[in-house]
């Protein structure tokens, strides 16, 4: 449950903010009512995410996949089950995107989405774990311009991951509306 109230004040932000989650993703975002509270809050955290949906250095396949790396390793719940809507819309492999807790053991990542899912972890930890050595596996695989957009992503994620989190949002059902069937064995 929400830490925060969910009814934010009725201002022409919030309506306008209110109506187009509704219009892009069929509800309103928690993050985005909560953030309602204080409005230079909720702005600034938009302009972020509407400038950060502009990338496109990295595919959005592997952004994804750091994403939802680094909020299964903060363990926010709200972040994962949008997470996991977000990359069935881009169209990831359900495998892949059901394989991310548990990332090691499973068979269905190429070398550099291993690579990424590593390097999203190892920045989400605290303190930060990121080592020269993964810094080079990456740059076998990466540009300068998409390692930098990947560890963007990842420092974003942290962001929204460690409100979310620290905030008490639950997730929203975004999963379950997926046309996702549960894992086999």
């Amino acid at each position: 449950m929400s830490r925060i109230s969910t009814t934010p004040p009725r201002t022409l932000t919030n309506r306008f903010v209110s109506w187009f989650s509704k219009r892009k993703f069929g509800r309103e975002l928690g993050p985005a009512v909560v953030a309602g509270h204080n409005r230079k809050v909720l702005m600034t955290t938009l302009r972020m995410e509407l400038g950060s949906a502009k990338w496109n250095a990295t595919p959005a396949s592997l952004r994804l996949l750091a994403t939802m790396r680094s909020a299964a390793t903060i363990e926010c719940e709200w972040c994962m089950d949008f997470g996991h809507w977000l990359a069935v819309e881009e169209g990831v492999d359900a495998d892949k995107i059901q394989s991310v807790p548990n990332w090691r053991d499973a068979t269905c990542y190429t070398p550099v989405e291993r690579a990424v899912l590593e390097y999203a972890e190892a920045m989400t930890v605290t303190p930060p774990e990121v080592t020269d050595e993964l810094n080079a596996r990456l740059r076998e695989h990466l540009s300068d311009a998409q390692l930098v957009e990947i560890t963007a992503t990842i420092a974003l994620e942290n962001f929204y991951g460690r409100n979310n989190h620290a905030l008490g949002l639950a997730p929203e059902g975004f999963k379950e509306s997926c046309a996702i069937p549960a894992r086999k064995g």
